[in-house]
């Protein structure tokens, strides 16, 4: 630890090296020789020079005195650590102490510090690299000479022998300098292509995460939304069903009232008749005629009248009531339940038709027909068995459902009012004016501008609901089964009102699901 420590205090704050010929500014802080000239140098013509620890001003180049106690300092500690020694790269000519190597000359085969550096041979003989104690990277493997050139038709590091000798003969060769300087230049090329798609992968990220945010957004919402929706429908639904139970005891309760009165009547008209019945029998066991004949005429009751209207005033149980109340009641419920698009009613334009598509008295099937059943206008499509609605969008958030045919060829989706009329490319997904979804042969297939993609569907689609957001730019398609699966989504910049159009052809037929309850 105490090593560890020792090596940070020996640390130039520069490089971050242990130091190499230290020198000490006024200021008291010391760094290498070749460190602070180079800070120095940076900062002549700027009228005042700093310190790079703790910024003092000179306004003079300050001069540079060696500090001997910090070199012997750093001689002793090098020469304890012989694994640093061992792994790093020194000066070959500082033989008394050993001194970090800076460049390596290729030419003279030769690791140079600082110092020796700066009285070293400039000539571009004199090949320099990083510090490096294999000199054999830097020569020709076949004559063992100094690499100086490069191939331009065999993108190879060459030495003379093998411009005047060699297999590179005659080929276009160039310093290693200056290769090195193009190669850099088309690297600074691609760099700079690298950054600006950098740059904007950086801005889709970013587009990325702010669209997560907003879904996030919506979502926390949506579920603010949704949770004091059902709350509140939990609510008005226990409302209604102490309201409705309470009507179902009021409505027994009136009843059984009715029926205990009238049951007490009964009883009371009871008692009278078997009093009747008594004393008849009682003259029906005389045998005297005058006591018979003389006796109270009770042989004809009158009926009552009023028995039979008072019984069909009882009344009974009314389910009927009941029912409009809870429907009316749960009516209102759902009314309630807002929805941010429009359920639209479409109807079909029996003009935009084609002469083999048979529309039904409602206008909302489309079924292909085997013979003609219209009279050929510029309106009709002539290639294709379509048709489109009379409603148009252009603006808003809008939806609509349709059936459609387990068997034959059929499209649903939507069109601007320009497409083509007739043509190869005048079909619905066969053009740049259409979207759609589509059965043909079995499979299901999303399809615009020509280009189709396969749709993954575990059961026929035989109930769609389609979902339209202008100002968005999406078409959504959704299969309605339980539970409701999201089939597929376009999204485009629309630039016309919009048209739903459908397409039968075969077996096909489509109907629009009318949206009354």
């Amino acid at each position: 630890m105490a090593t560890a420590d020792l090596k940070d205090e020996l640390n130039c704050s520069i490089c971050l090296n242990i130091y190499t010929e230290p020198v000490t500014l006024r200021c008291g802080h010391s760094f290498c020789l070749v460190c602070i000239r180079s800070v120095l140098d940076r900062q002549d013509g700027g009228g005042v020079y700093t310190c790079p620890e703790c910024r003092a001003e000179y306004q003079k180049r300050p001069a540079l005195r060696r500090n001997m106690k910090l070199c012997n300092i750093v001689e002793r500690f090098l020469t304890t650590q012989p694994e640093a020694k061992a792994a790093g790269i020194f000066c070959t000519y500082c033989v008394q102490s050993p001194v970090p190597a800076v460049m390596t000359c290729l030419m003279c085969e030769a690791s140079l510090c600082s110092v020796h550096l700066s009285v070293h041979s400039k000539s571009t003989d004199h090949v320099l690299t990083e510090p490096t104690s294999s000199m054999d990277n830097g020569k020709c493997g076949t004559h063992r000479e100094m690499l100086k050139y490069y191939c331009c038709k065999d993108a190879a590091c060459i030495c003379v022998s093998c411009c005047v000798f060699g297999e590179h003969r005659g080929h276009q060769v160039e310093l290693l300098k200056e290769a090195s300087e193009k190669k850099k230049e088309k690297l600074r090329k691609v760099l700079e292509k690298l950054s600006s798609k950098r740059a904007e992968t950086e801005k889709s990220v970013q587009s990325l995460q702010d669209h997560e945010k907003t879904v996030q957004e919506k979502a926390a919402n949506v579920t603010t939304r949704v949770t004091a929706l059902f709350r509140d429908i939990r609510a008005r639904l226990q409302d209604l069903e102490e309201r409705a139970l309470s009507d179902i005891s009021r409505q027994r309760d009136k009843v059984s009232l009715s029926v205990s009165d009238l049951i007490q009547q009964l009883e009371i008209r009871k008692e009278e008749l078997d009093r009747k019945m008594a004393h008849i029998e009682e003259l029906c066991q005389v045998t005297d005629p005058l006591v018979v004949l003389q006796g109270r005429d009770i042989g004809r009751a009158d009926p009552d009248e009023g028995l039979g209207k008072r019984l069909q005033a009882v009344g009974d149980l009314d389910e009927v009531l009941i029912s409009l109340t809870l429907q009316s009641a749960f009516s209102s419920i759902t009314t309630d339940v807002k929805q941010s698009f429009s359920v639209q009613n479409l109807l079909l334009n029996i003009k935009t038709a084609a002469v083999d598509v048979a529309v039904s008295g409602d206008l909302k099937s489309a079924t292909w027909s085997k013979t003609p059943i219209w009279v050929k206008t510029p309106q009709r499509f002539k290639n294709y068995c379509q048709v489109l609605s009379f409603q148009s969008f252009s603006s808003g958030q809008n939806y609509w459902e349709v059936e459609t045919s387990e068997l034959g060829n059929w499209r649903v989706g939507v069109a601007y009012p320009s497409m083509e009329r007739k043509g190869d490319l005048s079909g619905i997904g066969q053009n740049n004016k259409s979207w759609c979804l589509r059965l043909c042969q079995k499979d299901y297939l999303a399809a615009h501008g020509a280009k189709e993609m396969p749709l993954q569907a575990e059961v026929s689609l035989q109930r769609l609901g389609l979902y339209l957001d202008y100002e968005a730019g999406r078409l959504s398609f959704y299969q309605l089964c339980d539970p409701i699966k999201h089939l597929h989504t376009f999204t485009a910049t629309f630039t016309e009102p919009l048209h739903a159009a459908f397409l039968v052809w075969r077996d096909g037929w489509v109907r629009i699901r009318s949206s009354d309850p």
